[in-house]
Order: C-alpha cells, then structure tokens, then sequence
C-alpha cells in the first residue's frame, strides 16, 4: 500500500490474494458503522515505516465503513523537548509533575507537533484527518489529580497540572465522525478557571471509548499484548480473568494504567478491548479484519 516501499506480493497467487481480501468480508460487515477508538503509542509512533502503516490502516477502516477515533500519547517526544530547554523531568510514582512552563512545552508538543504529524500522515494516506484537544467543543473537562502516597496514606503528592477527567462532552467527535472526518485527540483537559491539565492518554481513550459506547478500544503498545508467568501471550481474556491477573501479580509495571482502564472501558459497556502489538507491521488491520490475535483481547463478560 505505501507507495514509497511496495511489499512484493507477486509470490502469492491472484487466487489467494483473493481469498484473503474476501476473508475480511465478515469484520467488515461486523463492524460497519460501528466506532473503533485506538490509542496511538509506543514504536509504531516513532517509526517511519509503522507510521506510514498505521495511516493507512485507519484510512482503510474508515473507507470501509467503521468510524475510527485515535487518542495519541507523546512522552518521548515531550521529554525531547524538555531536554531542549534545560528541564529535567521529575516523576512521582510514574506519573510526571507538571509546573506551569512544562505544561506549556506538553501543549505544543502534543497539541502541536505530535497532533499535526498525525493528521498529516493520515491526510497523506488519502483521509480526512482533524486535530483536536480537550478544550475544542468542550470535549474534555478535568480537575487536578491527587496522589495518594502509596506508603504513607495520610501523604498528597501535588503533581501540578496532572488531571483527572470530569467529565467528556463528545459532541464534537460524532459530528466529524458522521461527515467523514477522522478525530485525532490530544489528552489535554480543561479546568474551571479554563487551565490546562495533562491527562494520561489511555485514560482518555478509555473514557471516550465508554462515553461513545465504542465497540473497540485499541491500544497500541510495545509488548505483544499481556503475558502470563511464563512469557506466553494470553490473547482472550475475560474481565474476570484480568482480576485475577491483577491479585497474583502477573500484571504490574506500566501495564497496570494501561489494563485498569482498559478493563473499565470493558466492565462499562465497550464490547472488547485488545492491547495490541504495535511493533507488528499494519497490526491494527490484522488485529480487526483477520482472525489472527496480534494481542491481547478483553472481552466486557
């Protein structure tokens, strides 16, 4: 598909290549109309070759009927730019402490530049892409987060302009949505008194998933989906099953935002959530128009 490096494909018959495209028929038809949220992170952020993919990956589920809704991250690029300027980022208990001028460098490099790249590359693989925030149309009200000392209870950690969302207005998302246009969503939220918050992106995409009663939330990420003790991919897990991951410690680490909001989407009416390879080249058309597992899916029961 990418025209700058065309994959040979002159080893497959006509008649399998066939097969394959017909072998999307029954995704296709599954999940035409239906709204698809996919959280854009990890390497096939940052890798031409991915990005390219990942383009006209969600093109092609566009133009084939289904509404996708990317929600993206940025922190490497956020710490790059922090660099830039002499900023050291602090982080407590992983999460970053946002002062007022690193908020302003999270705003234009996610709002900015991060967001543009995006629309870009998903204008240039033939959609119709448009930027958003949470301040555009209201979509994303929040509040600052507080942050409970995991050792002493009594203990608040004052994270700066970290949020937590209040609520999410998506109007503005089903009205692009219904005329053709592809949201790309930075999590900035806004406050009262209209401040900026930084708000962790897979939270963002969890709720919008919930607020939309999207059939899928995706995310991408740099493992292969949620392994068990013994490094196996576990590629259907229930809602149940997840918890009781989360009791024997099999799931901890950076995985546990991930999964925490992944599972509520799932519990909240999101028909299943798939936590998806993105270093696999197209993994999110594998992941939806075949019935290969290029993850991990959580089904809501």
């Amino acid at each position: 598909m990418s025209t700058s490096a065309d994959p040979d494909l002159s080893h497959i018959t006509p008649r399998d290549q066939a097969e394959i495209l017909a072998q999307a028929l029954p995704y296709i038809r599954r999940y035409h109309g239906k709204t698809l949220v996919i959280k854009y992170g990890g390497n096939a952020m940052t890798d031409p070759a991915l990005q390219a993919d990942f383009a006209e990956d969600v093109v092609l589920l566009k133009l084939v009927g289904m509404n996708p809704i990317v929600v993206h991250g940025g922190g490497p690029q956020i710490d790059d730019a922090l660099a830039k300027i002499g900023k050291k980022g602090t982080f407590i208990q992983g999460m970053r402490v946002t002062d007022e001028e690193t908020m302003e460098v999270v705003e234009w490099v996610l709002a900015g530049e991060v967001q543009q790249d995006i629309v870009g590359l998903i204008n240039a693989a033939g959609g119709k892409a448009v930027g958003l925030t949470g301040r555009d149309g209201g979509l994303i009200r929040a509040h600052q987060m507080k942050m409970t000392d995991k050792d002493d209870p009594t203990k608040v950690h004052d994270l700066g302009q970290v949020g937590e969302i209040t609520a999410i207005d998506p109007g503005v998302v089903k009205a692009l949505q219904d005329d053709q246009f592809i949201p790309v969503i930075s999590p900035i939220g806004f406050g009262e008194k209209n401040e900026s918050y930084n708000i962790n992106a897979d939270l963002v995409a969890a709720e919008l998933a919930t607020v939309l009663k999207a059939e899928k939330l995706l995310l991408l990420t740099n493992t292969p989906g949620v392994l068990n003790k013994a490094g196996e991919l576990l590629t259907d897990l229930s809602a149940r099953e997840i918890d009781e991951l989360f009791a024997d410690g099999t799931i901890s680490g950076g995985m546990l935002p991930k999964i925490s909001g992944a599972l509520d989407a799932a519990k909240s009416g999101v028909n299943a959530v798939h936590i998806i390879d993105g270093r696999v080249p197209h993994a999110l058309l594998l992941e939806i128009l075949t019935d290969q597992a290029y993850g991990t899916m959580i089904r809501s029961h």
